[in-house]
């Protein structure tokens, strides 16, 4: 089975912000499992040394679906320009690498039956 697996990573400093965009992942089927770990950043923006506490967000998905979750970061993210970038998944236990795509696969919609 080929893997279509990928880890996008992204960044916030406010946890509402945060939550708003893992909540927009997750119910759309965007992401199989979103972590969140505090980090220290140290960047340069527009023209000054800044160092800001954020959490460090690893979103497992599909290679398929980077341009979805792209788009539900940038709609939802707080910065003027946030940090995501997609990192491929080369190899893995296979297990897993079946559950995030499982995970991610868009379902159909359901509801009651008439």
């Amino acid at each position: 089975m080929p893997n279509d697996c990928c880890i996008v990573i992204t960044t916030f400093a406010d946890d509402a912000n945060g939550q708003q965009i893992i909540d927009a992942l997750l119910a759309q089927r965007l992401a199989a499992c979103v972590q969140v770990m505090p980090i220290q950043s140290w960047y340069r923006w527009q023209g000054k040394v800044n160092c800001d506490a954020e959490k460090l967000v690893l979103i497992k998905t599909t290679r398929s679906l980077y341009r979805q979750v792209e788009e539900v970061i940038r709609t939802n993210h707080a910065y003027e320009v946030p940090e995501i970038m997609q990192v491929p998944v080369e190899n893995g236990f296979s297990g897993y690498l079946r559950w995030i795509t499982a995970e991610c696969q868009q379902q159909p919609p359901t509801g009651g039956e008439s």
